[in-house]
């Protein structure tokens, strides 16, 4: 199934899926290309929920550009198949190879606002990030680690501990705690 056609079925979580739906919707339907960074305004990414076979804990890295811990994820770069690109991510930004899909349908939407910064010496200015997450399993006990370039730390976060862990109190309160209820349900 094509990703405009997965947005057009997905049903909103809360008013903030609904919003951002309506959003991704828009730019989906652009004649603006959003699957590569050449479009400086918004384009897409994808992120990894990674939970552990308990539910009780969630794998995080602590990223570096934004000093604190998060989900795993990252730019499409003109990679049409999402789920790819979210399995891609974890491995490189954890080391985690034996990942379960949860779920083949995407669980969660956002519109992210990335403020402006300097990667590799040049400056980015501020955009959107267009989102899709992906809903995955992993057993606590394999082993991780850091992608020095990214992330400076790689953990199993208590689903309880995230609230203090990360310092991005939008996330927390729109996002992880979203996460947090419909891993659940899997």
């Amino acid at each position: 199934m094509q990703l405009l056609e997965q947005i057009q079925k997905y049903i909103p979580y809360n008013s903030q899926e609904e919003n951002d739906k309506k959003i991704l919707l828009q730019w989906l339907q652009s004649p603006y290309d959003i699957y590569t960074r050449d479009n400086e305004t918004a384009h897409l990414t994808v992120s990894a929920w990674v939970v552990s076979p308990d539910r009780q804990q969630v794998l995080m890295i602590y990223h570096n550009l934004y000093n604190s811990w998060a989900w795993m994820g990252g730019h499409v770069d003109g990679e049409k198949d999402l789920l790819k690109v979210a399995r891609k991510e974890v491995e490189e930004e954890s080391g985690i190879k034996n990942l379960v899909l949860l779920t083949p349908n995407i669980v969660s939407l956002e519109t992210l606002c990335v403020d402006g910064h300097e990667k590799k010496g040049k400056y980015v200015s501020s955009h959107l990030h267009l989102n899709v997450t992906y809903l995955f399993e992993a057993n606590s006990n394999d082993p991780i680690r850091i992608k020095p370039d990214e992330n400076s730390a790689v953990g199993w976060i208590h689903v309880n501990d995230i609230v203090t862990k990360c310092s991005e109190p939008w996330f927390v309160k729109r996002i992880y705690s979203k996460l947090i209820d419909k891993m659940k349900n899997y």
